[in-house]
């Protein structure tokens, strides 16, 4: 609404200045003369007026009902005492200068400090959607007869869920069969799977590792932990900082202070014997000036830099007042080390065998992961995009239930696994690659023995959570 009537007040404003007698006085230039010409100023001054500042008049009204009032009442007063008073001179009533080019020019500027304003709650909204993307649109529901697809809007509590391997999981619940790892970095920002079993709960839009499981709902729609979350950052970002309070407030006080202005002025230039159009020109000047652009352009383009930079890199901002606390800061304290993380699995360290490159470790590794959604494996193939290696073509890919995956690159078939498929193939592993994983094992980041094998040493994959970006 507001760019919409930013540019199309600023069209219509900009030949109110150009036939402007007062700006071709102070530019030194001639207005090209037409029929009607000088009659441009007054009409497009009026749309301007009608148009554009119509946004502020009605929230004049809100803040006079609220008896608060504020910035938009200063605005206000400030474009209605000058549309009067100009057409009060257009209409010869008045010996005096019309202020339709002051009138448009205001009225322009203030509605571009809204629209920054606006895109920047907009900007912080569009972060809240990309965490509604996250979930699923259809689940598989467990019935009677078997299993059907239904819509995620579908659920209700206490349907059973069927969830796959690779798959989001679309609501709230707790498990009641099967086991697996859950990638859960998208609320706890830790990129290592978590274990969960029978009993244990799962958080909507968190991704299913290598196990099937079966899930009770207990949570959907607005009931969902990830809804809690976008519901509170929703209410963060519609919050007011410190500053705009104080903007706020001195808005409020300079509404008074500019009607005592003007009031002293009409009185001050009658009292010395100044006529009563010379009077009321200096009565409008005076509330013209002291419209608070600053208040109406820096503190919403702060906030929009603030917020834009925060939702682009994925930093949702809870309370304003606290990031503008921030600037106090001298010394974060992280509670964990996967805080730091970039919440995602890369590749940190590569061991090869004599005679094959990185490059061949990563593309075939990358190729024989690219149909699995499991979070190492897509780990692995962030790592080659990102070193520009040209995935190979994949045929024949499938999982190894407990062991890994297998899949066929140019005639050629290939199986990553971890020590359980390397000892059912009874695998002759290199001395290299048999030192890298017992100096891998002296890290103080090594899972303990009880956690899944295959997660945890899948080779290519490691990633210590200090090491991560």
């Amino acid at each position: 609404m507001f760019r919409d009537r930013f540019w199309l007040s600023l069209l219509l404003t900009v030949p109110v200045v150009i036939w402007s007698a007062h700006i071709e006085q102070l530019l030194g230039y001639t207005a090209p003369v037409f029929p009607f010409s000088a009659r441009i100023p007054a009409a497009l001054g009026t749309l301007v007026f009608l148009y554009g500042g119509l946004v502020f008049l009605r929230s004049a009204a809100g803040e006079l009902r609220a008896r608060q009032p504020g910035m938009m009442t200063l605005i206000s007063l400030a474009i209605t005492v000058a549309f009067v008073f100009s057409w009060v001179v257009e209409l010869g009533v008045l010996r005096a200068e019309a202020l339709w080019w002051e009138l448009a020019t205001l009225v322009t500027i203030m509605l571009l400090g809204h629209w920054i304003e606006m895109r920047s709650i907009q900007q912080a909204q569009g972060a809240l959607k990309e965490l509604a993307k996250l979930l699923p649109d259809e689940a598989t529901r467990i019935t009677s007869s078997g299993t059907e697809t239904v819509a995620v809007s579908e659920l209700r509590e206490g349907d059973k869920l069927l969830i796959r391997p690779g798959e989001r999981v679309p609501a709230d619940g707790t498990i009641v069969r099967g086991s697996s790892t859950l990638d859960e970095a998208m609320i706890t920002g830790e990129s290592r799977p978590v274990e969960r079993g029978v009993d244990d709960e799962v958080i909507a839009a968190t991704i299913n590792g290598d196990g099937v499981l079966e899930i009770a709902v207990t949570g959907t729609g607005e009931t969902t932990k990830l809804s809690g979350i976008m519901r509170l950052v929703a209410e963060a970002q519609s919050s007011k900082s410190r500053a705009q309070l104080l903007a706020d407030r001195a808005a409020r006080m300079l509404t008074w202070v500019a009607i005592g202005s003007a009031l002293v002025t009409l009185v001050a230039w009658l009292a010395v014997g100044a006529t009563i159009d010379v009077a009321i020109v200096r009565v409008v000047t005076v509330l013209v000036i002291a419209c608070p652009h600053a208040l109406g352009l820096a503190v919403p383009l702060v906030v929009a830099i603030s917020t834009a930079i925060g939702a682009r890199h994925g930093l949702l901002v809870r309370d304003r007042r606290g990031l503008e606390e921030a600037r106090k800061l001298d010394t974060v304290v992280f509670d964990k080390t996967g805080t730091l993380t970039l919440g995602e699995f890369r590749i940190v360290a590569l061991a090869m065998a004599e005679g094959v490159t990185r490059e061949q470790v990563l593309r075939l590794a990358a190729g024989v992961e690219s149909q699995s959604e499991h979070p190492i494996a897509r780990g692995i193939i962030r790592t080659a995009s990102e070193e520009g290696i040209e995935m190979p073509t994949v045929s024949d890919a499938r999982g190894l239930p407990g062991r890994g995956v297998a899949a066929t690159i140019e005639g050629v078939t290939y199986e990553m696994g971890g020590p359980a498929l390397l000892e059912e193939r009874s695998a002759d592993i290199p001395a290299l690659l048999t030192a890298t994983v017992s100096e891998a094992k002296k890290s103080p980041h090594w899972p303990s023995p009880t956690r899944s094998a295959r997660r945890v040493t899948r080779p290519f994959a490691r990633c210590t959570r200090s090491a991560c970006k």
